[in-house]
């Protein structure tokens, strides 16, 4: 998806100096920003009406926050990534954030150069964690699920890195279906509903350590 195209994103925040940094940084590293908006309704609007690669979403938002803006574009504008930005470095509300169709979660802690990376990491369909997050999501579970393959712990852990199925299948010498199936059965076994949450849940059981 990023190639040598242009990036374009949408910017959800509610501070308006936030709103304004991301932007003008996103502008200067040479994506396109149509649309900055200060809650999660505006967002929802501007992404159906734009369709940009990246939906950048507060975590906390009036009228409609950055997990349920996720869940609602997740079927209404899957062609778009939203990557939460979100100021808490907390386990579970990551785990919900991907569980609900986000493709990534990064901190407001981090510098700016890493939303960058994050942004470009999901709009090459990607999954991205804040290294961070992930420290916190490594952190012993109490339910063990059950156990992957080395093959299934391969493509989530290249998946993590930012990896697309066709750049996984090619890392690992097969097809991207067979890259898919692997991913099928890892998410089976983490009982994840999608393959940002099956991320997540490796983490969280200390599966990617």
């Amino acid at each position: 998806m990023t190639g040598e195209r242009e990036l374009t994103c949408v910017v959800a925040d509610d501070h308006p100096a936030i709103l304004d940094c991301v932007t003008r940084y996103l502008e200067a590293a040479g994506m396109s920003v149509p649309a900055a908006v200060p809650d999660g309704a505006e967002a929802l609007a501007a992404v159906l009406r734009l369709r940009p690669d990246v939906c950048i979403a507060d975590v906390a938002m009036p009228q409609l926050d950055g997990i349920a803006l996720a869940r609602e574009l997740a079927d209404a504008a899957p062609e778009t990534a939203v990557l939460v930005y979100s100021g808490s470095a907390d386990a579970a509300l990551a785990t919900e954030a991907l569980g609900a169709g986000a493709r990534g979660y990064a901190l407001k802690d981090g510098p700016l150069s890493d939303l960058e990376r994050a942004i470009r990491t999901v709009a090459a369909g990607g999954v991205y964690v804040d290294p961070v997050l992930a420290a916190v999501l490594a952190a012993p579970s109490r339910d063990t699920p059950k156990p992957l393959s080395g093959r299934e712990l391969d493509v989530l852990r290249l998946l993590a890195e930012g990896g697309s199925y066709v750049e996984i299948g090619t890392a690992l010498s097969v097809s991207p279906d067979t890259v898919r199936s692997h991913m099928q059965r890892a998410m089976t076994k983490l009982g994840a509903r999608t393959r940002t949450q099956a991320v997540a849940l490796a983490y969280r059981h200390s599966l990617l350590g």
